[in-house]
């Protein structure tokens, strides 16, 4: 399947980084406490927003519920690969020493599973840990080299005492002016509208 350009390659992959189209990619609150943040949280998640973040200098329990965050399916993807290296590995020397090199050593059978664990279960860590590494970067969506949110001067206070919430431009609810008008009635210090 031919491609005219990069931009359209990108919006076929599932995992990949885009920006939305517009001049717009979204806007930028800002909030005074963690406490308001967590309410306003919770607003944004039951105004219907669903292409949204917070983003904290720390950690705030309880954050994840507020914002209507499922569980991430990253547990699943390190068992399945953990499971597949296993299998891999087992399944590997099976071949090799009952079909491929028959071999008998020392009178033992050709399949010799105790012999064949630690193999087993060293390839079983080692995928689940590619699987933990790669998963998290697809489901991130990373790496992503640059963001939109970096150009705000207001958010460069975000690793050391701000609290802010950012709504992306392509999400189904969002409205320049009506979302502007929602974060200023939760109490954002600040509401600043950011260019792609």
């Amino acid at each position: 399947m031919p491609f005219d350009s990069l931009g359209s390659l990108s919006a076929r992959l599932p995992l990949v980084n885009q920006l939305p189209k517009g001049p717009y990619y979204g806007i930028l609150a800002e909030f005074a406490t963690a406490a308001d943040l967590y309410h306003a949280c919770e607003h944004v998640r039951d105004a219907g927003f669903t292409r949204w973040d917070a983003h904290t200098p720390f950690p705030v329990h309880g954050l994840e519920k507020a914002m209507g965050i499922r569980r991430s399916p990253l547990p699943w993807i390190v068992l399945a690969m953990g499971l597949t290296g296993a299998a891999l590995g087992f399944g590997l020397q099976w071949w090799v020493h009952a079909s491929a090199y028959p071999l008998v050593i020392s009178g033992k059978p050709f399949f010799a599973w105790p012999a064949m664990i630690p193999i087993t279960f060293e390839l079983g860590v080692l995928f689940a840990a590619l699987g933990a590494v790669f998963g998290m970067l697809g489901l991130n969506r990373l790496p992503m080299h640059h963001h939109p949110l970096f150009r705000s001067k207001v958010f460069e206070r975000v690793t050391d005492d701000a609290f802010f919430i950012s709504i992306e431009s392509w999400d189904p609810q969002f409205d320049p002016s009506a979302t502007r008008k929602l974060l200023e009635s939760l109490g954002a210090r600040s509401v600043e509208l950011l260019e792609s």
